[in-house]
């Protein structure tokens, strides 16, 4: 009796231990929800820096037309914030100083002309923001951009520049004519953060874009790096075929400089999932000793989370908001599943904004 007792007792007990271990489903949390969700359009994009010679960023006109309709209240880059740049220099055991000059805005001149590190100058850039004249002046508008800049902000000081009359594109009020120079090259500089993001928010009337880029994620440690790295190449190039004929689709679009046709078709989803199957697909095939190409899956897989967290922080007290997220497109399927998974977020159809 007592064995079959126990016996009882140690059924009961797992199929207690697995319904207490059951899966809860979110997806319904929000149903019921006061007021109206945050509507999130996530943009694939190429990157324009890798734009060939000759690209004129006037053919963005249409693609800045379609997004201009969304009506964004907010709008997210993929650029590494500049708190986040400060953490990484002062982190040189794990972050490169190669690794920084490429992703983070070098402050040395925009702190020579306002005195304020990047820690200080993302505060003043708060405090500006957070006493916002409904129609500031030119003074305040070039003062704002000098913060941003210092903050290492360059989309979001662009966007207050582009918002001043010619005229009053000068230095001044903080920016001195190094800092008004750069302002002016920013203005021509390939970059979807600055010639999209930056452009349609001056368009709109907005403040700042938001930087949600992260390298934390996928700053992997490995003790044998050419054989990650070999089998990475190794991975991409057994499925170079699958998609072929879409580089070179989209070599043709670009080559005609139809930019809205480019921006359709790379947000397709069937050449989404093409192009991520030829590359983290691909790497999660690896059959190399230790499977060294889950390793890139899993750094690859962390950047997204930390990005799509910062995106997330960007409209947290703005409920209802309309966000733009730019982003290059390989990341859209990681976007689009990650804040459809958000309590009060709908994910817009980006084929349909394009159309």
């Amino acid at each position: 009796m007592t064995n079959r007792w126990t016996s009882c007792g140690l059924l009961a007990a797992l199929l207690w231990s697995g319904t207490a271990l059951a899966q809860v489903d979110l997806s319904g949390l929000d149903q019921g929800m006061a007021g109206p969700s945050s509507q999130v359009l996530v943009l694939g994009s190429v990157h324009l820096s890798q734009m060939p010679d000759g690209f004129k960023a006037d053919t963005l006109q249409p693609v800045l037309a379609k997004l201009a309709k969304f009506r964004p209240d907010i709008i997210t880059v993929e650029a590494i914030p500049g708190e986040s740049c400060a953490m990484m220099r002062r982190n040189p055991a794990l972050y490169a100083a190669q690794d920084v000059a490429t992703y983070c805005s070098d402050t040395t001149a925009a702190k020579k002309a306002t005195g304020l590190d990047v820690p200080a100058a993302v505060a003043a850039v708060k405090e500006s923001l957070a006493h916002w004249p409904a129609r500031p002046h030119a003074a305040q508008r070039r003062h704002l951009a000098a913060l941003f800049l210092a903050s290492g902000d360059d989309a979001s000081a662009l966007t207050q520049w582009l918002q001043l009359p010619q005229a009053e594109r000068h230095a001044g009020d903080g920016l001195d004519d190094a800092l008004a120079t750069r302002l002016r090259e920013l203005q021509t500089r390939n970059g979807e953060d600055l010639q999209i993001a930056a452009r349609l928010a001056a368009r709109l009337g907005l403040q700042r874009v938001y930087p949600v880029d992260d390298h934390s994620g996928d700053n992997v440690d490995v003790p044998d790096v050419p054989a990650y790295a070999n089998a990475i190449r190794n991975a991409w190039a057994a499925s170079a075929g699958e998609v072929a004929a879409d580089r070179r689709q989209q070599e043709t679009l670009t080559g005609r400089g139809d930019m809205l046709a480019l921006y359709r078709f790379i947000n397709r989803p069937e050449v989404l999932r093409r192009q991520i199957d030829a590359d983290m697909g691909a790497a999660m095939r690896d059959e190399s000793p230790g499977h060294l190409a889950r390793i890139y899956v899993a750094g690859w897989e962390t950047r997204n989370l930390r990005m799509v967290a910062n995106v997330r922080a960007a409209f947290r007290e703005r409920p209802g908001a309309r966000v733009l997220c730019i982003v290059g497109a390989t990341h859209k399927p990681w976007f689009d599943s990650l804040l459809g998974q958000m309590q009060g977020v709908a994910i817009v159809d980006a084929e349909k904004v394009l159309q």
